[in-house]
């Protein structure tokens, strides 16, 4: 692992004890995580049947009825619990999906207009001689926003999709106007539960994921002392790094990065592949529901962990005041070196899977 990298990760941290000292630190840090934890993003789906919205999010709360009356639906479902609307429409725009619009604009609450299967729409016109894809495409959006205005809506914005091929068209831009309307923790909660569908987004979630390694390598120091059965022992340093939290914490790595068995079994849906032959591109890491304490053991013994004493004394130097945790130290250079070398092999086999499933 590069020292650059593990500098500039150290900075950080470095930086934060200028306001802070370790113990207020480490208190406020494991509160930012809890809340982390504890935070949802409760997104609507709505549509008229057939629109594209369980293609678009599996399993969300959609409206599907035709004959439903927009102001008691709502209502009946609770909607204003939602953080923001996504409107869905295909073809053409309805009463209902007006109604829609003008319900959600009574609760101030956000929403955004999709419309889906472009991809189907693209591939119907490639039969016209004088097609040309971006002006099918400006038409579809030029339509879209025209039935907006007359439907009361000042600046209209609509997103083109493709559920099948998220990559292609405006699920990118989408996605980044949710995280910038979106404040700190729920932004955090996006990236990390949205498809791992390109590089851009790959890179996306390991930074955030790198941002939360050294602030969990220093909650792991406040942990109580583990007894053999749950600490790594590595030789020259006392017991440390806590298995069963190092367990959680890489299953929620491979979570974040779509290696579970729920993340592939609804990519290998998608797009019409066997959910084993994007399993056979996963090399390097378990998926998230086969890390063990076993697991976490062999890693410790096979990787750079067992550097650590030269990692302890590396951290020390750059940020003398880990000092203060006595043994805690060394809880702090394992796990921080564990997850650092963890995430490096998740975003890989990521990358594998991703590749795979464009063949």
């Amino acid at each position: 692992m590069s020292k650059v990298i593990v500098r500039a990760e150290l900075e950080k941290l470095k930086n934060a004890l200028k306001e802070n000292n370790l113990q207020d630190l480490s208190k406020q840090i494991n509160e930012e995580l809890k809340s982390l934890n504890s935070t949802t993003l409760d997104i609507a789906i709505t549509g008229m049947t057939g629109t594209g919205k369980s293609s678009l999010v599996n399993a969300l709360r959609g409206i599907g009825s035709p004959d439903f009356k927009a102001d008691k639906y709502l209502q009946k479902t609770n909607f204003a619990k939602y953080d923001f609307f996504i409107i869905v429409v295909s073809e053409c725009f309805t009463e209902n999906d007006v109604l829609l619009t003008k319900e959600i604009r009574k609760m101030n609450k956000k929403y955004y207009f999709v419309r889906s299967k472009v991809d189907q729409s693209i591939k119907a016109e490639e039969r016209n001689p004088d097609f040309h894809e971006e002006e099918s495409l400006e038409k579809m959006r030029g339509y879209c926003c025209e039935e907006l205005r007359k439907a009361g809506e000042s600046n209209p914005r609509v997103f083109l999709l493709s559920s099948w091929n998220l990559s292609t068209y405006d699920f990118p831009l989408l996605l980044n106007t949710l995280e910038n309307d979106l404040d700190d923790l729920k932004r955090q909660v996006i990236i990390e539960s949205m498809p791992a569908f390109s590089k851009e987004a790959l890179e996306k979630k390991k930074a955030a994921m790198e941002a939360l390694i050294w602030r969990l390598a220093l909650v792991s120091c406040a942990m109580p002392s583990q007894s053999q059965d749950y600490a790594i022992r590595v030789p020259g340093l006392p017991l440390c790094g806590d298995i069963s939290f190092l367990v959680a914490t890489m299953g929620k790595f491979c979570r974040v990065f779509g290696l579970d068995e729920e993340s592939l079994g609804r990519l290998a849906q998608r797009i019409h592949k066997p959910i084993n032959e994007l399993k056979s591109a996963i090399k390097k890491v378990p998926l998230a529901g086969q890390i063990t304490k076993e697991f976490v053991l062999h890693l410790a013994a096979m990787s750079d962990a067992n550097k650590a004493p030269m990692a302890v004394r590396f951290a020390l130097d750059f940020v003398p005041a880990l000092g203060s945790l006595g043994d805690g130290v060394a809880s702090f250079a394992i796990t921080f070196y564990m997850l650092k070398s963890f995430l490096r092999d998740v975003k890989e086999d990521a990358e594998n899977v991703r590749a795979k499933a464009a063949e």
